[in-house]
């Protein structure tokens, strides 16, 4: 497991990131090598929010060339990140059978994203 700031490396914003913050989506530009549990991990752990959904999407770099020189940019993958914006309460039973509140408490959007709803 890798940790989560070696996971998300940035986020990615652009206008259609900024018209999917309104919906509880978020755009992140990750490891190449990060799976879908080890992002929504990361997210989790590092924004304190409750992840829903993870989409992904690899792009591979593209040839550029520079005079005589050619050579590929570097690919990278894109995550888009559907947190909760209402998180309920969690409960579970006790031993006793009695109903426990968990004390974890989610945020309903990302302040650090750095963009505004």
């Amino acid at each position: 497991m890798k940790l989560a700031e070696d996971v998300i490396i940035r986020p990615l914003i652009t206008e259609k990131s900024n018209d999917q913050i309104a919906d509880g989506k978020y755009t992140f530009i990750v490891d190449v090598n990060a799976t879908k549990t080890e992002i929504r991990h990361a997210v989790e752990k590092l924004f304190a929010v409750k992840v829903i959904k993870v989409n992904t999407s690899n792009y591979e770099g593209k040839m550029k060339r520079m005079g005589v020189h050619i050579g590929p940019r570097p690919g990278y993958k894109k995550a888009v990140v559907k947190i909760d914006a209402s998180p309920k309460v969690e409960s579970y039973l006790d031993k006793g059978g009695k109903a426990v509140a968990s004390a974890r408490k989610y945020k309903t959007s990302i302040e650090e994203f750095g963009v505004m709803q």
